[in-house]
């Protein structure tokens, strides 16, 4: 039957991309549905790449101080060049493996069908033996805020914006927030970061985020804690947020970065008893299944931890999964968090504040990045990168980095945590000669530094 696959992926981003892969290399006929008119998903058109191509062009400007030569629409279809690159290759991946795509909104007629709504007209019926769903997930949008309205955008929003702004408002102060808090004072935009929360970004250990509280306010983002909104109201001139404690923001647009939701409604999962929360997360085991055996569920749909690196993992279990029944294959136990704020921050492991708790004896090792020759020659000095160990054993159990090249440099410790049989502890640092001048030389110095504090 032509329209009958083995496998059918829901989503061409990350997760349905690395599902895709694993079963067709597995001898499985694949179908992928996706409902945008090229492949790879929001994290290409909309949310991951968009922004840190623009994150890297406004970085260019910051770097040669020619903040005037560029408006942000321009930087904007500068960043387009870097998703026809990344939807080039990734539309090569499925010709060349030959996996079918189909182009449009997929929904499910019963437990094994699906019903397509083409991009170009006309409604298709599909079959198969198995599904992985991966559409991913959207910013969250609160019924009495008027999205339609140009001067309100969002993460999804933001690349087809056609305006340089002189102010705006970021109602979020989460990891987008935060980053695109950074990305607009690059351009010497005033920017109001207004957070429902009593600090910035409270998942992560506490030195760093005062760390970026402080260079925050120092590039001139005013940051507001402990608010909410309670009305929005926006006209040709700009938008005006009125907070619950009496409080007024006037600015040119409102960037609205407050949670985001699973991209499974109208999907028809009830009707075949797969269940979905209020945000639109669906419900899956720790092999990915939903209710549904043969139907999984990967990436941004099934919330944590929301990552374009992990959900390219999740479609690849999962697929291995449904093709052999089993897979003892899991995200790794410390996943490593990238925020691309400029400087940008990454971590591994376990914080100050939770090892506290856990009463764990710690010690702390620093390396501040003025103190090291490579970033003096590039003349990105702002930073440090921070060892966390056990004060006995020297075992690693946390590294925590801000500043330049943070989230390449925390991989050197994410290696060196996994480790077996002694091999994860600060002596690594301490004995193992680096090239220099490199940032990876941090290591050493931060190691060096902890060990000063025990012995």
């Amino acid at each position: 039957m032509q329209n009958h696959y083995d496998v059918i992926v829901i989503g061409s981003g990350p997760g349905g991309e690395g599902a895709a892969m694993k079963a067709i290399k597995e001898g499985k006929r694949v179908a992928v549905v996706d409902d945008r008119a090229s492949v790879g998903g929001s994290c290409t058109h909309q949310t991951t790449i968009p922004s840190k191509a623009l994150r890297h062009a406004i970085q260019k400007l910051v770097d040669t101080g020619r903040y005037g030569d560029s408006s942000f629409p321009e930087l904007l279809r500068a960043a387009g060049g870097v998703i026809r690159q990344q939807v080039d290759l990734r539309e090569g991946f499925y010709t060349r493996n030959f996996v079918d795509v189909v182009h449009g909104r997929a929904a499910f007629e019963d437990s094994h069908g699906i019903r397509v709504r083409l991009q170009n007209g006309g409604v298709r019926h599909y079959r198969a033996d198995g599904f992985v769903i991966a559409t991913g997930a959207r910013p969250y949008h609160p019924p009495d805020v008027d999205f339609s309205h140009p001067r309100i955008v969002d993460s999804d929003s933001i690349p087809e914006f056609r305006e340089h702004p002189r102010s705006v408002t970021i109602y979020g102060a989460g990891i987008v927030g935060c980053e695109y808090a950074s990305i607009f004072r690059g351009l010497q935009i005033k920017v109001n970061l207004i957070n429902s929360l009593d600090r910035l970004l409270a998942f992560l250990d506490d030195e760093i985020v005062d760390a970026l509280s402080y260079h925050l306010r120092e590039q001139g983002v005013l940051i507001r804690h402990n608010e909410e909104y309670e009305r929005v109201e926006a006209d040709d001139r700009g938008v005006r947020l009125y907070l619950k404690s009496q409080k007024e923001i006037v600015s040119d647009c409102l960037f609205w970065a407050q949670g985001r939701t699973g991209n499974s409604d109208a999907m028809g999962l009830e009707e075949i008893g797969i269940q979905r929360d209020y945000r639109g997360v669906v419900a899956v085991n720790e092999s990915y299944q939903t209710a549904q055996s043969h139907i999984y569920a990967v990436g941004d749909v099934v919330g944590y931890p929301n990552l374009a690196s992990a959900a390219y993992d999740q479609g690849r279990f999962a697929a291995a999964h449904l093709v052999f029944g089993e897979c003892e294959a899991h995200l790794v136990k410390d996943i490593p968090t990238g925020i691309y704020t400029l400087p940008e921050i990454s971590s591994v492991g376990m914080t100050e504040q939770e090892l506290t708790a856990n009463r764990i004896p710690y010690e702390v090792g620093h390396a501040s990045f003025r103190h090291l020759a490579r970033a003096q020659i590039t003349g990105r000095t702002t930073g440090m990168l921070k060892i966390l160990f056990h004060r006995e054993t020297l075992e690693i159990l946390g590294v925590h980095c801000f500043g330049s090249e943070a989230s390449e440099i925390v991989h050197i410790g994410q290696a060196i945590m996994a480790q077996k049989g002694g091999g994860n502890t600060l002596m690594y640092f301490i004995n193992t000669t680096f090239n220099y001048p490199t940032m990876a030389e941090a290591y050493r110095v931060a190691a060096l530094n902890g060990l000063n504090r025990v012995r």
